[in-house]
């Protein structure tokens, strides 16, 4: 799909919507100078394009109990994969798996030494050390894993930079 031209206003709006999700269009068309149908179809095309993904409520971890961030490096086992063979990919393997886990919120594929990156939500130290060891660590395409943990929360933003 080609990338959707976004004019001045149209920033305007997906920097509103990243602020703040809840306003409703008349706030919005207020804000950008159009009236609400304007302003409504411009969101329409963004949400039909993709460029609005979703709409969430972003919820404080500390204040739902899940005050430990971890941020997990994970390298695989290097296994071929043999064609014709019905078994899948460890690689896909990993992937579906991460998929069940709830501590982990976020799951990137990565360049260089490691495979993964996971972004790790639990409650304290006891609850991160059950899901290492009776889960990550119990995955079998898992070779090696390397832990870091969040001291302080210099910034944390979901809005992305509307250049």
């Amino acid at each position: 799909m080609p990338k959707l031209e976004l004019d001045k206003t149209d920033r305007k709006i997906l920097a509103i919507l990243q602020a703040d999700g809840r306003l409703s269009n008349q706030e919005i068309a207020e804000k950008v100078s159009l009236s609400p149908s304007p302003c409504l179809r411009r969101i329409k095309r963004l949400e039909d394009a993709g460029v609005i993904r979703q709409y969430v409520a972003l919820l404080d971890p500390d204040k739902i109990g899940l005050g430990l961030l971890a941020y997990v490096n994970v390298r695989l086992e290097k296994h071929s994969d043999t064609p014709g063979s019905s078994n899948r990919s460890p690689r896909a393997a990993f992937a579906a798996a991460v998929d069940t886990w709830p501590e982990v919120v976020a799951c990137y594929a990565m360049t260089g030494e490691m495979d993964y990156l996971l972004r790790v939500h639990v409650e304290d130290m006891e609850h991160f050390s059950h899901f290492m060891m009776e889960t990550l660590l119990k995955h079998p395409v898992v070779l090696e894993v390397k832990s870091s943990f969040a001291l302080q929360r210099i910034k944390d933003t979901t809005a992305l930079p509307l250049v």
